[in-house]
């Protein structure tokens, strides 16, 4: 618990000199880009983000790898964890490790909190529930109040409670290309001299310069 609260405190010793990382946010055993940013109020846990995305307001993340340029609104909570429900209890204090209640009367095994993958250039939209153990693919996007219990797949817009999938974001063969250029991977430089084509994925599958 020591080391916790020391992770919890560097962070806010970090927060204090940085303009992406607010210091009412509470971080602790993550890694958090230079480039990324963690608005007021959240928490994140046992976690990792990339370059260029950011969290919202007043969210939940834990046990969560989040990739390059991703955006996460207000109200999020990712990495929902779950209760075992084929045991005679839902109860955690059935179960091992530490619990709310800090009773265990057994120490079943359960792994309540798997890890969560979200891609590169992924939206979330506000309010958003994803359960742990998910992959959100690269380019999906996942709109305002979504309750989400399955892997989404790229570029695919998913809305809901439960979540389903809406439509793609463009054909199959332009999705196709955009995966395999993997844009969100260059430098900035590269993606300097190429900006001028982000809106219109054909013309950057098509006219990127090196």
């Amino acid at each position: 618990m020591g080391n916790l609260y020391l992770d919890v405190l560097k962070n806010k010793t970090k927060a204090l000199f940085s303009k992406r990382i607010a210091f009412s946010s509470v971080i602790f055993s993550s890694q958090v880009s230079k480039k990324a940013s963690i608005k007021h109020n959240s928490r994140f846990y046992s976690s990792n983000i990339g370059d260029y995305s950011y969290v919202a307001r007043n969210c939940l993340v834990q046990n969560t790898i989040i990739g390059r340029f991703c955006s996460i609104s207000d109200y999020c909570n990712i990495g929902l964890p779950s209760h075992p429900l084929s045991y005679v209890s839902s109860s955690p204090v059935f179960l091992k490790g530490k619990n709310n209640l800090k009773i265990n009367f057994n120490e079943f095994g359960f792994e309540d909190c798997k890890k969560t993958w979200i891609g590169n250039d992924v939206w979330i939209g506000a309010n958003v529930m994803i359960k742990s153990g998910l992959t959100i693919g690269d380019g999906a996007v996942i709109g305002a109040g979504a309750v989400v219990t399955h892997d989404i797949p790229p570029y695919e817009i998913w809305a809901g409670n439960p979540a389903k999938l809406i439509r793609k974001r463009f054909d199959d063969e332009t999705i196709k290309k955009l995966l395999e250029i993997k844009w969100w991977e260059w430098s900035g430089e590269k993606i300097t001299r190429n900006a001028n084509l982000f809106d219109n994925p054909k013309n950057l599958i098509k006219n990127k310069n090196v």
